[in-house]
């Protein structure tokens, strides 16, 4: 492997670690939905997500 290589699978590995870190803080203070701006429960896919709890 290429010095190069490294650096890349250094840097994905850091957007993965990133992204997972982010959703597990996310479900950890109870969000219902990750993805979405409002978060809150206004809108279908947070009011669907709370109705299943």
């Amino acid at each position: 492997m290429s010095p190069v290589d490294i650096l890349l699978l250094g840097v994905i590995f850091a957007l993965v670690a990133l992204a997972a870190r982010y959703v597990y803080k996310a479900k950890k203070s109870g969000s219902p939905c990750i993805g979405c701006d409002a978060g809150k429960g206004c809108c279908h896919c947070c009011s669907t997500a709370q109705n299943k709890k």
